[in-house]
């Protein structure tokens, strides 16, 4: 999708897969995924991995990779959750490729609700 070489590393493979996944499995149209964009938050430059847009153009889904021996944390979930201060996507995703957390924001009430299941 990004038409450029890559470096096969643990979390780029988790990446890669996941993009695969969204396409093949949840019919996911690659326009409206959107791979390692930068983005800049309080003067800082960051980057997320995948974000998945609407067909209005908004952020829906902000998701964050790690390699498969990266654990899964509360300290995971907020740098996600630092990024998706900018981007506001409704649902934020962390995974490793083994394990999964999904969670539905509610910007106005500030609730996060986890999910067992991907919201599409």
């Amino acid at each position: 999708m990004r038409k450029k070489k890559l470096l096969l590393t643990p979390e780029e493979a988790v990446r890669q897969k996941l993009i695969c996944y969204l396409i093949n499995e949840k019919n996911i149209t690659s326009g409206l995924i959107s791979i390692e964009r930068m983005i800049k938050i309080n003067n800082m430059k960051k980057r997320f991995d995948i974000v998945i847009f609407d067909t209005n153009g908004k952020p829906y889904i902000a998701i964050e990779c790690k390699a498969p021996e990266i654990k899964l944390t509360q300290k995971t979930m907020q740098q996600l959750a630092v990024y998706n201060l900018y981007l506001k996507a409704k649902f934020m995703m962390i995974t490793n490729g083994y394990e999964h957390l999904i969670s539905e924001i509610n910007f106005e009430t500030r609730e996060i609700k986890f999910l067992n299941q991907f919201p599409i």
